[in-house]
């Protein structure tokens, strides 16, 4: 399956998402379908000592959904894209790893995110790490820019999952790192809930099932070498966690790599 058919518009699903991710911009004290900030992030796996270099702020909005630094490996001087960029807090963990001589660039669609995420990078001289205005499916970065792209939690959001990888094998040079973490299931979603696009704006209706999800990361170019389940991740809606039980839907962290 290289893409998913939904019965909605996709421009009410990016309406959604946007309205969603510009709350958990400015609202991160709201009530979501998933957790929230700090706490979550540490039970996830992100270290404390790291956490408290980066901006408080880009924390309390950190909506993602597990734990991958460990698997991309990054290296000073590295480039890294991260799609999906939020209000930042994965491309200032990035910053910290790559160092003064690499650089970070995030991707997001939302303007309140971009926005918020440029504000605490100068507020925090975070001098290599900068932000554009884009879409996960249609990155406007040139081929090969990229060391390792990262992403946490957003990929399931696309309608054409397919597409997003091959952005993702497009951006990275020979021998680059795909790590992240997002949504998958472990039996196909019912139509109820695929065609249903306010649960796909709350990270649910869009989860592919986990081997499709990794055979078209394959399809894209990329060999996937390491796939951990995240249990540290739950939802907190009712609804979501309904989800969760009866068709598996769960956090992995995936590394990849482009032949």
């Amino acid at each position: 399956m290289t893409a998913t058919t939904v019965a909605f518009d996709p421009r009410d699903l990016e309406a959604k998402v946007k309205d969603m991710y510009r709350a958990v911009a400015e609202n991160p004290q709201g009530e979501f379908h998933f957790e929230m900030g700090r706490g979550l992030a540490e039970r996830l796996g992100y270290p404390p000592a790291d956490l408290d270099r980066i901006p408080a702020e880009s924390i309390a909005s950190f909506a993602g959904v597990g734990y991958y630094f460990h698997l991309a490996g990054l290296k000073p001087g590295e480039t890294v894209v991260d799609l999906g960029s939020g209000s930042g807090m994965d491309t200032f963990m990035a910053a910290l790893h790559v160092g003064a001589s690499g650089t970070v660039i995030g991707v997001d669609m939302t303007d309140e995110q971009r926005r918020k995420a440029e504000r605490l990078r100068d507020a925090g001289g975070f001098v290599n790490v900068s932000y554009i205005k884009g879409y996960i499916e249609e990155v406007p970065l040139t081929d090969a820019c990229a060391d390792v792209v990262i992403s946490n939690g957003v990929i399931n959001l696309a309608t054409d999952k397919q597409k997003v990888f091959e952005e993702v094998a497009r951006l990275l040079r020979p021998g680059g790192r795909f790590a992240i973490s997002d949504i998958v299931t472990e039996v196909q979603l019912p139509d109820s809930i695929v065609c249903n696009s306010t649960l796909w704006a709350a990270c649910i209706g869009g989860a592919a099932q986990q081997d499709s999800y990794r055979d078209q990361i394959e399809r894209a170019g990329m060999r996937v070498e390491t796939v951990e389940d995240n249990p540290a991740y739950a939802f907190i809606s009712d609804n979501a966690k309904c989800a969760s039980r009866k068709y598996g839907v769960k956090s992995v962290s995936i590394l990849a790599v482009k032949a």
